[in-house]
């Protein structure tokens, strides 16, 4: 009975969308639920930003094989797209050609199994899955799938600039005052921080394309001034590899980030802990912890770029199982863990990895990831990958993950008894994202094996973006 139903795809971004065409290629049929009004909605809010990967690292092999039979014609391999790029040139032209397949302004609110809440066992794994959609007229339906690949990603969940995990007491209040991500400093939001002072929290690669964008700017306002809060001592940051990244533009975006603060362009409060912030006479108080010492420091906006988090609302009554941390699956979250390893590298997973308790679902994409700072783009396409295979009954194909990426040029550690545990070569990930004109650093290394080994296939390093 459930054999005739479509495979559910939540999220019509650049993982969704590659999913759709690896399930048609499978000859099952797929349906994308997009929550905004266009695929890929979500890279569209960051469409001013370069990834720091060219596009070879960027376009799903049975994405690129659907489009070709079109008459497609890719971009040249060897550049670096925007986001805008990525919409315009692939995703777009994708979304066209899923168009059958693919349902806009349709925001899934609720999964579970036909009849079964989550309590009920009987003949679960044979009942088709319910979601529950709304569209953008506030109406609602229930869709039948037979299985769930769970494409949403986090776009929507920015981690807050408290210390403790929530938003700092006052952070909402202040919303209107700070920005999550990577604005768009350049542009639209120049007149937000031009002549002003901004404070970037965060010490991942958003924040170092902020950073530098804010530095940009400040060449033509000088009046701009640029603060930059890390949650641990800045000799514990790592800015990357630098020249010894496989990709150039992406290792210079640490070595840059790095020049600035040592130049004293970027004044860098490390470690800074934010515990309150206040808006006085139109500007932020935020009050911190500095060396154990109670600091408050003055900014006309915050932008928070510390990464962002899952949102499991909508699958209350499916069996997720989730490491208690990382918030993965607990056979990839050892992987990713960093509190294990700082380390873009992970092993290369599939299904098998990312399956859950419950039958037939799947979270793929950034989410899967839950709150490692380590996802990467071609990470996500070889994961639908797997599980269209295991979804067409191909096992042999679903346990071979292949990824064939550049090395990043740093192998590094939180604990000094790891620093010589590093796979050789490192293991590769994916493609991901920087600002434009400077791109993306990060650094590789290996943590555990997974419990159920897939055959592998490891040629170079990784990067990560976060």
């Amino acid at each position: 009975m459930t054999a005739a139903l479509p495979v559910a795809i939540i999220g019509g971004g650049p993982v969704g969308l590659a999913a759709a065409a690896e399930i048609l290629a499978r000859g099952l049929t797929p349906l994308v639920l997009e929550a905004g009004p266009r695929a890929a909605h979500a890279v569209r809010q960051w469409g001013h930003v370069r990834m720091f990967s060219p596009w070879r690292f960027n376009i799903d092999t049975a994405a690129r094989a659907l489009l070709e039979s079109r008459g497609w014609s890719p971009p040249d391999p060897e550049a670096y797209p925007t986001g805008a790029d990525l919409a315009a040139q692939y995703l777009d032209p994708l979304a066209e050609a899923l168009a059958p397949n693919l349902r806009v302004d349709a925001r899934v609110i609720g999964v579970a199994r036909a009849d079964h809440g989550r309590l009920v066992d009987d003949r679960r794994a044979e009942a088709p899955f319910i979601l529950h959609v709304t569209q953008a007229d506030g109406s609602a339906e229930a869709i039948a799938a037979r299985a769930i690949i769970d494409c949403s990603g986090t776009w929507g969940s920015p981690n807050p600039a408290g210390a403790h995990g929530m938003p700092a007491i006052g952070e909402a209040a202040a919303a209107s005052h700070i920005a999550a991500g990577i604005p768009d400093v350049l542009g639209a939001d120049g007149a937000l921080h031009a002549g002003r002072t901004t404070l970037v929290v965060g010490a991942g690669h958003s924040a170092m394309n902020v950073v530098l964008d804010l530095a940009t700017l400040a060449e033509a306002a000088p009046d701009t001034r640029i603060l930059w809060a890390f949650r641990r001592p800045l000799g514990a940051v790592n800015f990357g590899g630098g020249a010894r990244d496989g990709l150039a533009q992406r290792g210079a975006l640490g070595a840059r980030a790095q020049a600035l603060v040592e130049a004293g362009v970027v004044t860098a409060l490390a470690p800074f802990l934010i515990d309150r912030v206040a808006q006085v006479d139109g500007r932020l108080h935020i009050t911190g912890r500095q060396d154990g010492r109670e600091t408050t420091v003055h900014a006309d906006r915050m932008v928070v770029a510390t990464g962002f988090r899952p949102d499991f609302g909508a699958l209350r009554e499916v069996r997720l199982g989730l490491d208690p941390a990382v918030e993965a699956t607990p056979t990839l979250a050892p992987l990713i863990d960093p509190n294990l390893h700082s380390c873009g590298t992970v092993r290369p997973h599939g299904e098998a990895e990312l399956r859950h308790p419950e039958q037939d679902f799947w979270i793929a994409g950034m989410k899967s990831y839950g709150r490692a700072p380590t996802f990467l783009l071609a990470t996500g396409h070889e994961q639908v990958r797997s599980i269209a295979a295991a979804l067409a009954g191909d096992w042999a194909a679903a346990r071979e993950v292949r990824l064939d990426l550049p090395e990043t040029g740093v192998c590094a550690t939180d604990r000094a008894t790891e620093a010589t545990s590093c796979c050789t070569p490192a293991t590769p990930q994916g493609a991901c994202c920087a600002p434009k004109p400077a791109l993306a650093a990060t650094e590789p290394c290996c943590g555990p094996a997974p419990a159920e080994k897939p055959r592998v296939t490891v040629r170079a390093g990784s990067g990560r973006c976060g």
